[in-house]
Formats: structure tokens, sequence, C-alpha cells
């Protein structure tokens, strides 16, 4: 079979991107993904934090991962965006909002390819994280796929 160099393919390489992970270990305040892939295109995942913690559970926290994936550059060359694991600790009477804020200053304050907003009320809190491209690894040549 002949070994073909397809190039760069825009839109292929835009819509590349990975799947977020929320869950709770609380049982009043909840995590839930509304929408669920970042894209190096710049589209966001949106996850919703719901309730008023009572800081009891398994852990005790609410866990937020986005894992590692791979997409070809604009000048060819392949990119790893390393993956993302986001904690926060959850204290009781702790509210929606409070827990978006510790995991959006933790995505944002690491040196990922992620930043993270929120909005909401002590009740309910959105978290929005966006791929921007930065801190991205080069794969070197021949590294496998």
């Amino acid at each position: 079979m002949k070994n073909t160099n397809p190039g760069y393919y825009n839109e292929v390489e835009l819509d590349r991107g990975v799947q977020l992970t929320i869950v709770s270990y609380d049982r009043t305040q909840r995590a839930l993904v509304t929408a669920g892939r970042a894209t190096v295109g710049g589209k966001p995942v949106t996850a919703e934090i719901t309730g008023v913690a009572t800081g009891k559970g398994e852990d005790g926290t609410v866990n937020m991962w986005l894992p590692a994936f791979r997409f070809k550059g604009k000048d060819g060359s392949l990119q790893r965006v390393p993956c993302l694991n986001a904690v926060a600790s959850l204290s009781p009477h702790q509210g929606a909002i409070d827990t978006a804020k510790a995991i959006a200053s933790y995505v944002n304050r690491a040196k990922t390819a992620y930043k993270a907003k929120i909005s909401g009320t002590r009740r309910k809190a959105q978290i929005n994280i966006a791929f921007t491209g930065q801190n991205c690894i080069a794969v070197p040549v021949g590294a496998r796929p």
C-alpha cells in the first residue's frame, strides 16, 4: 500500500478534541457535563455544578478530567496536548460557585492548553473550558501516534 502524506486538513484537525469528565463525590453537590467536547477549533466544554456541599462522602471532592490528545498543527508538525486533572476539595456549606471557582482557578493557574470561565450562583454554577493552543508539546518525528 502506498504511504501518502495527506497534508494539513484544516476541518479535520480543527474538529479534534477531547471529552470532559466531571464527577462529584458529595451527596448534595452534583456535577454534570452539559457540552462535553473541547476542540482545537475553539468549541468549549461546559460543566454544571449544582447544590451546596456537605463536605462528606467518599473523599469530599469534585474531580474534573480532560485526557491528552494529539493534533497536526498548521505547520504540519504533530502536537500533543497534555491531560488535565483538576480537583476541588469540598467543605461543609460550600456553594456551587465556590467549587467552580476552585476548579477554574486550577485550570487557569496550571500551564495547560485550556482556559476556564465561570458564571452562576451559590446554588448553580457553570464552568466553560476552552482550548487555547498554548503549552502544547511537539511530538518528535517517528513517535507513535
